[in-house]
């Protein structure tokens, strides 16, 4: 399954994984100790527990583009519009906004 990591202010700060049922959000120990620490999102408030759900979280769904930049999108990639977290990973490594998702390639990243 894909794994990206999740940034604020170019900061690493959680986890967002793909599993054979849905998806996993975690935060970053790291993140949860440093003083004054955001949440990406008041969606997903920070905690030491993995969020996880069947569906793309909205907060990580919204981030995808939409309309004719969606379209130049899966045009270029060649991507499904309904495979979201492909979406996601080829299109919000550097959005608008405080937060982006990097992917994590298979050798990189096995915590």
């Amino acid at each position: 399954m894909r794994k990206a990591e999740v940034l604020l202010n170019d900061h690493p700060v959680g986890l967002l994984e793909e599993l054979e049922g849905g998806y996993r959000f975690t935060y970053s120990s790291s993140h949860l100790q440093t003083p004054n620490a955001m949440p990406v999102s008041l969606s997903l408030p920070l905690q030491a527990e993995p969020y996880e759900d069947k569906r793309l979280f909205p907060f990580f769904d919204g981030l995808i583009p939409e309309g004719w930049l969606l379209d130049i999108a899966e045009s270029t990639w060649k991507l499904n519009p309904r495979e979201r977290m492909g979406l996601l990973l080829a299109c919000c490594g550097d959005c608008i906004g405080a937060v982006g998702v990097a992917p994590i390639s298979k050798e990189v990243g096995n915590e």
